[in-house]
């Protein structure tokens, strides 16, 4: 049977020995392709359980190993069938999870030549003619290994009667063959075929771990390397630690021959990745309401080269950066001290629900742009669109206008000219006027005198998932700022409690005791709005003037009046 080499790479090789100078090169995706399972980064519970299975020899007659492309699927499968056919240097070794890699099986495997290792490109090879070559050839023994392993590369891309073909002999092989499966689309996998493998889902690698392995990469073809460079290198590869080889070769070359190295700078130009430091000045021309100067600022990212689809998406990573800052989240260790900086003062200075509306803005945004014919042109009618939104009134002072009965306030038709803040300040993004923008913050404590005043706040600040399970479900035992007691008699989860803590601490600008006991508590808000509902209606329908429009139509029915409040 014909063999074709996968070239799918997983992770990479050591280091190999210096070559001949008329030795072709090698690209750093197949130099440093993982010829042990120690070398394999970011897959250490799959290890975990190989060397288990190993060691107790509980190994299955199928493995099926699935992920995005990069992750070390065919790379692993290289490595069980080194380790299921490791002698050690000393020829008398058993399977291992540590294989030698000096022995002829592991020399020959790694070579690709090892006769008894078959490796098939599903993809050329698809019919069921191919999968009955392997049948035929699975009875007999190996001729010098212990195993005769079969490698099969894309396996979804076989036609549903090559699976059906090997589903027999899938299920029940000689005790002398493994096969080893790998596949980027496991959903086109039959599930008669994924029944009988040992399935192994290969995570993305973190960029953490790519940025490290990149930098060894860098020591060991002796390149200097900027931390931010391969931390934005590790970012584009999306958990492939094929693609971000593939991107440093390139910065490496981008690099010349100068010996400056790879730079953060030169990266960014080389694959169109806006830089940070716009972006926050970008951002800050939005929050200031600065059309003008966001525009010019957008043109002259776009003149270097930038792609707009990538402006769009650093500003929603920055967005997404400030709500975590917000929240709490511990800052990302690789993260500049600017970047941490202004997130911080961000956070500060914005509420959940701006960065909500901004969050969305962008997103929206995003989606035009990749899209569009004319992407730089929608990318700048979504910034407009972003800065138009901070005239807007808040979403809770405008419904509070209308249940007052007061008339909403009217927004402005263009953005306020103000200019963008000096750096420190904060913006005045989510202002609904300038006067609004220049009044006073109060930084003490929000202590509402009582729960319903409590459960309106939270609502308004944007926490309406956590206002309505209060509303509807919650009885209160004591109310005593800042402190909370609520009846056991409706089950509270975990998750709810830290949720309800954590916005209270934020929306109140104080940490409560929220507590629950075991004591029956007061009916809820929306139980004692029913029941004042209840009384004003009975009260209507027991007046004289209803009861006499009730005798002249019987068949009449109170549906609302004057006062009554939403059930919503």
């Amino acid at each position: 049977m014909t063999t074709a080499m996968s070239d799918s790479f997983d992770l990479g090789e050591p280091p190999q020995p210096a070559k001949a100078a008329d030795a072709a090169y090698r690209v750093l995706a197949r130099k440093y392709r993982p010829q042990t399972f120690s070398e394999l980064i970011g897959q250490d519970a799959m290890v975990q359980t190989l060397g288990n299975a190993i060691k107790r020899d509980r190994l299955a007659h199928a493995f099926l190993m699935t992920g995005v492309r990069g992750v070390g699927k065919t790379s692993t499968a290289r490595l069980i069938a080194k380790a299921l056919n490791c002698i050690g240097p000393d020829g008398d070794g058993g399977p291992t999870i540590d294989p030698c890699g000096v022995c002829e099986p592991c020399r020959a495997i790694a070579e690709g030549r090892h006769i008894d290792v078959i490796e098939m490109d599903a993809a050329s090879h698809t019919g069921v003619d191919d999968v009955r070559e392997i049948i035929d050839a699975s009875r007999y023994s190996a001729v010098t290994a212990r195993f005769k392993i079969y490698i099969i590369d894309e396996v979804h891309m076989l036609s549903k009667n090559a699976f059906n073909a090997l589903l027999k002999t899938l299920e029940e092989p000689p005790p002398h063959v493994k096969f080893l499966f790998a596949t980027t689309e496991v959903n086109k996998v039959p599930v008669t075929v994924l029944s009988r493998c040992q399935r192994f889902d290969l995570r993305r690698i973190s960029a953490e771990q790519l940025s490290k392995h990149f930098a060894w990469v860098s020591e060991q073809e002796g390149v200097v390397a900027d931390p931010e460079a391969l931390m934005l290198i590790a970012r584009a590869a999306e958990g492939s630690a094929r693609d971000g080889l593939s991107i440093l070769d390139q910065a490496i070359a981008h690099a010349g021959l100068e010996g400056g190295g790879v730079t953060a700078d030169a990266v960014r130009q080389m694959l169109g990745l806006s830089d940070r430091g716009a972006v926050r000045d970008l951002l800050t021309l939005i929050l200031a309401g600065d059309g003008a100067g966001a525009l010019a600022s957008m043109r002259r990212q776009y003149d270097y080269g930038v792609d707009p689809l990538s402006v769009l998406r650093s500003l929603l990573e920055t967005v997404h950066g400030i709500t975590l800052t917000k929240v709490g989240t511990p800052p990302d260790a690789a993260q500049p001290m600017e970047e941490r900086a202004a997130r911080e003062e961000w956070a500060a200075s914005l509420g959940y629900p701006a960065l909500h509306r901004l969050w969305q803005l962008f997103l929206k945004g995003h989606d035009e742009v990749a899209k569009a014919a004319l992407p730089i042109e929608a990318a700048e009618m979504a910034l407009l669109r972003a800065i138009y939104a901070s005239t807007l009134p808040d979403p809770g002072e405008l419904a509070r206008q209308i249940a007052s009965g007061a008339a909403p306030s009217a927004a402005p038709t263009s953005p306020p000219p103000s200019p963008a803040p000096p750096s420190g300040e904060a913006p005045p993004w989510n202002a609904g006027s300038a006067a609004k923008a220049t009044e006073p913050v109060s930084t003490g404590p929000i202590l509402p005198p009582t729960f319903e005043a409590l459960v309106d706040l939270l609502d308004e600040s944007g926490g309406l998932a956590i206002a309505a399970r209060l509303r509807h479900g919650a009885r209160v035992v004591s109310y005593a700022p800042p402190e909370l007691a609520l009846s056991g008699s409706r089950p509270v989860s975990a998750d709810t409690l830290a949720e309800l803590n954590t916005l209270l601490k934020t929306v109140t600008r104080t940490a409560w005791k929220v507590s629950i006991v075991d004591a029956p508590g007061e009916p809820t808000l929306r139980e004692a709005q029913d029941t004042a509902d209840a009384a004003v209606r009975q009260a209507i329908l027991e007046s004289p003037i209803m009861k006499a429009a009730v005798a002249a139509f019987p068949d009449a029915q109170l549906e609302s009046w004057p006062g009554q409040r939403s059930n919503a």
